[in-house]
């Protein structure tokens, strides 16, 4: 765990070994990987969240502070000075790719063809290229090119 996440002391890990297990209990639910998006968006308020999303309040209350007590989020005082605005921590910015690559994933399949969708841009609107893992050598990689090994 990096030392920019904090990890609540009532969290039970639903697969302690597993990084992909740790961090679907910090992020799995639908939420949270919204919230997050919204925040890499330039969501900033509760109120932005919560028109963004359309998340009821409670719930939305319940991730930000979830989200905020694991380090993902941290909150401030606005500009104005008059409320606190949440913003992505490191450790939120580094979910950038995994939101990436869920959208890029929707974008080839959740979709029919012809159907319109949003597009992620980079700052000279030049639509974000599709990200494929590839090993040292520029290989690409897949589920049939890797295996997990266990490190103990």
């Amino acid at each position: 765990m990096s030392r920019t996440t904090k990890r609540a002391p009532s969290l039970d890990w639903t697969d302690r070994d597993c990084p992909v297990a740790r961090t679907l209990d910090l992020v799995g639910d639908r939420w949270s990987l919204l919230v997050i998006r919204d925040a890499m968006d330039g969501a900033r308020s509760f109120t932005e969240f919560q028109r963004r999303t359309g998340i009821a309040r409670n719930i939305l209350t319940d991730r930000l502070r979830k989200l905020t007590a694991h380090g993902l989020l941290a909150q401030r005082t606005a500009p104005s000075g008059r409320r606190q605005e949440y913003v992505l921590t490191n450790a939120g910015r580094d979910l950038f790719p995994v939101i990436l690559t869920l959208r890029q994933w929707g974008e080839r399949h959740a979709f029919a063809p012809g159907e319109t969708h949003s597009i992620l841009v980079d700052q000279h609107g030049t639509p974000v290229p599709e990200m494929m893992p590839t090993s040292a050598d520029g290989t690409p990689l897949d589920a049939d090119t890797t295996h997990v090994q266990k490190t103990r």
